[in-house]
């Protein structure tokens, strides 16, 4: 219920994204790494265990609005979420896109960032459906520490 309790920032310094990379303490705000254009972090809301979001520094809404190097460190970025994932928790495939736009359910459309969903066989199950319940099997401080060594 937080997430969905939450209020929704739009812009500026009420929006996560734009304030997460300006805290000293990556652990305290689950980055993983922190690129030139683009930062790498735990999502506090995961789809599924290890689900991470790529996400600008700068703000910007839609892909045609970013620059040349930011669109390549993004990608590079992704990639990079997915070596550290496929090394950390071996998972059998992943779900990677964006959400741009309200309508196409960005919880915070003024910031794109693209997302890094970690899947395994099987993982399927009755909770979201019969109550709209994810079983995640660790705390993202937990899930912080796995995952740290392979993101240096």
């Amino acid at each position: 219920m937080p997430y969905i309790e939450a209020p929704k920032p739009e812009t500026g310094e009420g929006n996560p994204f734009a304030v997460l990379p300006k805290c000293d303490d990556d652990k305290s705000v689950y980055i993983l790494y922190r690129g030139e254009t683009i930062y790498l972090v735990l999502n506090k809301f995961p789809y599924n265990a290890g689900h991470l979001l790529a996400i600008p520094y700068r703000e910007v809404g839609s892909l045609q609005d970013l620059e040349k190097d930011e669109r390549t460190e993004l990608m590079d970025t992704i990639i990079r979420g997915q070596d550290i994932l496929q090394k950390a928790l071996n998972p059998d495939g992943f779900n990677v896109g964006f959400n741009l736009g309200r309508a196409a359910g960005a919880g915070i459309p003024s910031h794109l960032h693209a997302h890094i969903v970690p899947r395994w066989n099987g993982d399927h199950n009755f909770m979201p459906v019969v109550s709209d319940t994810r079983v995640l099997p660790e705390s993202l401080d937990s899930m912080w520490e796995r995952l740290r060594p392979f993101a240096k």
